[in-house]
């Protein structure tokens, strides 16, 4: 189903999120953080339904966030060697983090916490790995830290659009607020992002869009017609938005990165979180698509196809 279709979607398509970026690894047992772990994450959600597994890496050691590509490839490798036909969604979200100064010295960063690189460096695990999506941060926007900017400048943007593009990866553009999906449909007027574009709600992040039933009917009407979208809620409402995004005639995302208890008092698996959302659908009267589905639904390229497009690129 695409965007404007205000009724029950009945074919949906489930995403897990399975580490995420936030620091989380201290908090439950069940955070995967090594390559190894967060492959065999991906592998168990796709058992459990998610026809999609959307992936950050970690400092095996730390458990830190990291946009390390020899992790990323760990990762990937494992997960393609594997029987499970699932498909790969890779961030690059990472290295956007400037951490500001003090209010009478803003540009004396805080060049400790701050990690903050261009778009090309943001994506070269991308480039190199092929992934048949990938996400892609559509504007700048505080986080609930003093001093700390998420930085996804337009001209990032059109550069990451463009190179995306060459080579054939589905951006899955990341939307906090409704300013992001106009730079979005910017972007597809502009040509250099391809119909049918895809676009993730993320409801709920301080201080983007609240998680709130209104607000996700506002972003949705503001997509582009003939759009697939999917949205999450974090935390207690991530179940919710699973359930609202159907019945927007939407896609469902769940995991870890985004709530990491499956009852109060309970830490969920990223596979018992897919089953939950899962049953949830079903219940509701919709099935769950397959990966095979779910490449047909979003027009997604193979990994052939693409190999040409970045040898020609």
């Amino acid at each position: 189903m695409t965007a404007n279709d205000q009724r029950l979607n009945r074919n949906v398509i489930i995403t897990c999120a399975v580490t995420g970026s936030g620091e989380t690894a201290g908090k439950t047992p069940h955070l995967p953080v090594t390559p190894k772990e967060i492959a065999t994450a991906s592998i168990e959600a796709a058992k459990a339904g998610a026809a999609i597994a959307h992936i950050h890496v970690r400092d095996p050691e730390t458990g830190a966030p990291s946009r390390d590509p020899e992790l990323f490839k760990e990762v990937v490798d494992r997960i393609r060697e594997h029987d499970t036909d699932v498909i790969i969604n890779l961030t690059t979200g990472m290295g956007g983090d400037l951490f500001l100064g003090p209010d009478d010295v803003p540009t004396d960063f805080d060049r400790e916490a701050t990690d903050c690189v261009g778009q090309v460096e943001r994506m070269e695990h991308v480039e190199m790995l092929l992934p048949e999506i990938c996400s892609l941060d559509c504007g700048s926007f505080n986080y609930d830290m003093p001093n700390y900017v998420y930085v996804s400048s337009i001209g990032m943007l059109r550069t990451g659009a463009e190179r995306l593009q060459k080579i054939g990866v589905k951006p899955e553009l990341e939307v906090f607020d409704l300013g992001h999906i106009w730079f979005a449909k910017q972007m597809l007027a502009e040509g250099i992002l391809d119909a049918p574009p895809l676009f993730q709600l993320c409801m709920g992040i301080k201080w983007g869009a609240d998680g709130t039933t209104r607000n996700m009917q506002t972003m949705v009407d503001n997509l582009p017609a003939g759009a697939n979208w999917a949205g999450f809620g974090i935390g207690s409402n991530e179940m919710p938005m699973v359930a609202q995004a159907a019945l927007m005639g939407g896609h469902a995302r769940v995991g870890l990165e985004d709530n990491l208890y499956l009852e109060k008092g309970v830490h969920a698996t990223n596979a018992q979180l897919v089953e939950k959302a899962r049953g949830l659908l079903e219940a509701m009267g919709s099935r769950i698509q397959t990966p095979y589905e779910a490449r047909k639904t979003l027009g997604l390229k193979k990994l052939e196809q693409m190999k040409k497009l970045r040898a020609a690129a």
